[in-house]
């Protein structure tokens, strides 16, 4: 078995309101959807989400490179030959994680379809019962962030995490004013995204947050300060999380080396896809530092993938990939039910994709 055929969807994700972080507005989520085809006519879909703040990719750049490059470089294999395809992957081209990971996860997609097995049946197992997910506060005014959070556990969340924008003061009081709203059992996660920027910046807001009892502190400082962020965690009792600053295994290793976290926020869009997660998770293990599977706010096709790569490692304790949550069209069918995602037990990813969904959000599309 070998595979012969791609093709490539370049689409905007409509999203029902714009998307927040503190180094980006979003409007709606550039996505590349590639479809792998076998001469045994299995089909495998996959997912690039290029993010020019975290990948260093761009959309349409992302989209040439995986046409003109990598697919190319796969063409042929089996996708059986995961380790093999990587390693051509990364012969081929430096970087560029998220257009590897939409090959890679096409490639479980068509081994599972084969075997027919789900994909977290191929990397282990199931290693939790269910897996949940927690509603995710966008950056707002204090009063309106309070709201959100109210309005989500009265939905049935459990678990809220909360964007803050890098105005220290003000996020402080964003923070203040949702733990009051809320109580004091409620468990909440925070992602700065960089935003604090300054190691005294964030000791500051830190110090100043830590009696609100929050689950943990995510990247607070830019994605190169390992050694602050060693300073950073023995300043705190909070526990840090590090997210942009690990893409690599070599990322993995320098935290691990400089004792830089306490948790890591693994990306199958950051990484490579499921093969180099599972493995980095894995290293993490043998440190001693529990991980997350986070969102690039993917579609359904990205965020089973991930979801996946969760179920089959009791290392990745949390998941947050919601993006199909935040969309009005998604060409995939991933299950939802608050606070709980639900992985099909069908062959693969276990998500059917619309094809006609596709052409209706795709900017390019080709055949290679």
């Amino acid at each position: 078995m070998k595979i012969i055929r791609a093709e490539i969807w370049g689409i905007h994700l409509p999203l029902k309101e714009p998307f927040v972080v503190s180094y980006a507005r979003f409007d709606s989520m550039p996505s590349i959807i590639l479809k792998l085809t076998t001469d045994t006519g299995h089909e495998g879909y996959g997912e690039a989400v290029p993010d020019e703040h975290v990948t260093g990719e761009s959309f349409y750049g992302s989209f040439a490179l995986l046409e003109k490059v990598i697919v190319p470089e796969v063409n042929g294999m089996s996708p059986f030959q995961i380790e093999e395809i990587h390693d051509r992957m990364n012969h081929a081209l430096k970087g560029n994680p998220s257009i590897k990971a939409a090959v890679d996860i096409a490639c479980y997609d068509l081994m599972g379809k084969v075997t027919g097995l789900p994909v977290y049946d191929l990397i282990g197992g199931k290693a939790h019962e269910k897996l949940s997910y927690p509603k995710v506060i966008s950056i707002g005014t204090p009063e309106k962030m309070s709201e959100a959070a109210l309005n989500a556990l009265e939905k049935g969340y459990e678990h809220l995490k909360i964007k803050l924008n890098g105005d220290a003061v003000l996020d402080v009081e964003r923070l203040s004013a949702i733990r009051q709203t809320v109580g004091d059992r409620v468990p909440i996660r925070v992602d700065v995204n960089q935003g604090w920027g300054t190691y005294e910046t964030a000791k500051r807001a830190l110090a100043q947050t830590e009696s609100l009892n929050l689950d943990w502190v995510e990247q607070p400082l830019l994605p190169e300060a390992f050694t602050e962020m060693n300073e950073l965690r023995q300043s705190t009792l909070t526990p840090l999380m590090l997210d942009e600053s690990i893409c690599s295994e070599k990322d993995l290793q320098r935290a691990i080396s400089e004792r830089s976290a306490d948790k890591i926020n693994l990306k199958l869009m950051k990484s490579g896809g499921i093969y180099p997660v599972i493995h980095m998770s894995k290293t993490a293990e043998a440190a001693g530092l529990a991980c997350q599977v986070g969102s690039m706010v993917e579609s359904s096709i990205g965020s089973a993938a991930g979801y996946h790569a969760a179920m089959a490692r009791k290392n990745i304790e949390t998941t947050e990939l919601t993006g199909p949550l935040l969309f009005s069209m998604d060409p995939g069918n991933l299950k939802y039910e608050v606070p709980y995602v639900y992985l099909a037990e069908k062959p693969g990813l276990g998500v059917d994709v619309d094809e006609a969904v596709l052409e209706s959000l795709s900017e390019i599309h080709v055949e290679v």
